[in-house]
């Protein structure tokens, strides 16, 4: 397995649109690598091609110097330029199966499931973790249909790849995903809006070793 659970504990996903005038998604990243995020994922829906490589190229340095993984959303052909450590595609994007023949069998790829036969299908392309929600609804999208918790469990029995949950999630909501089975949360705006953003993630990880 190229990524851990522990690795999928705390997953920050990134949205500039949060940012104040005074930061950067490179300062913000290293904030929240100091204090404790396991990994990165680089998801700028509105950014150009040129965007995406100049701030991964930041991010990755950054994220090297803290040994947490760099994962590029979307854009497997990205991810690749970038030398980023791997990429997360969802159900609409690039299929796993290609994103793997492209970049081999050392980065890891993340697959998007919103049920048992969704994720067992990622797990048998070549998905290293799977992305199940929206557990709470969602900031960053809309129309999104809500995972109920006993799927998200189902989901977690089902396949022997590590799950995180994502959409919604904040440290207040974490424990009705107690018991589970997953691996970790992947946050937006629960990380990236605060003021305190070391703060924030000290809540989220002290809630995360609830579960």
């Amino acid at each position: 397995m190229k990524i851990s659970p522990e690795q999928l504990k705390l997953y920050a996903v990134t949205d500039r649109s949060w940012l104040k005038p005074d930061e950067t998604l490179a300062s913000v990243t290293e904030e929240l690598l100091r204090a404790g995020v396991s990994c990165v994922q680089l998801r700028e829906k509105n950014a150009s091609d040129e965007e995406i490589l100049q701030e991964a190229a930041l991010l990755k340095e950054i994220c090297e110097r803290y040994n947490v993984p760099l994962i590029i959303n979307d854009r497997p052909d990205l991810a690749q330029k970038a030398n980023a450590s791997g990429v997360h595609v969802g159900l609409s994007d690039m299929g796993i199966q290609k994103a793997r023949q492209l970049l081999g069998p050392d980065f890891i790829i993340g697959g998007s499931a919103h049920n048992v036969e969704e994720a067992l299908a990622a797990q048998n392309a070549g998905a290293d973790y799977i992305g199940c929600g929206a557990v709470f609804g969602s900031t960053t999208k809309t129309n999104v249909t809500q995972l109920p918790v006993e799927t998200l469990r189902a989901i977690c029995q089902a396949v022997e790849i590590p799950v995180v949950a994502i959409g919604g999630v904040t440290a207040d909501n974490l424990y009705l995903l107690a018991g589970s089975g997953i691996s970790g949360a992947a946050v937006v705006s629960g990380l990236f809006k605060p003021a305190n953003k070391a703060e924030a993630v000290r809540h989220f990880l002290t809630e995360l070793q609830k579960l």
